[in-house]
């Protein structure tokens, strides 16, 4: 049965990404707004980034190698991204984009394969 120690860290990271992207992208919609406003706002947006990420990858290196948790976190960014991407920006992916994160999300898995 899976530990706090393995659900925790991808729950937590799925969180943290989920502001990371707003802080970095959301903006994006609002082109209008003074770039010193839109940097404070994304700078205030990614402490609770930090606060989700820092001890996913504390709680998860128990359990992780920090390589397994650093994939992780990259393919839940693709994952999330690509939501964000088609719900809040409403630019839709490709299907070359869809199969570049597929490709990515498949060479991360060999991280976690043991020989």
């Amino acid at each position: 049965m899976p530990s706090f120690a393995h659900l925790a860290p991808p729950l937590m990271l799925v969180a943290s990404n989920v502001f990371m992207t707003f802080a970095w992208y959301g903006h994006l919609r609002y082109k209008a707004a003074p770039l010193a406003l839109v940097v404070m706002a994304s700078w205030g947006i990614a402490l609770f980034e930090y606060w989700l990420a820092v001890p996913a990858n504390r709680i998860g290196h128990a359990v992780y190698s920090a390589a397994e948790l650093k994939t992780m976190q990259e393919v839940i960014t693709l994952c999330v991204f690509a939501g964000f991407s088609a719900l809040w920006l409403k630019e839709p992916l490709s299907w070359s984009q869809l199969g570049g994160f597929a490709l990515i999300a498949a060479g991360a898995a060999l991280v976690f394969f043991k020989p």
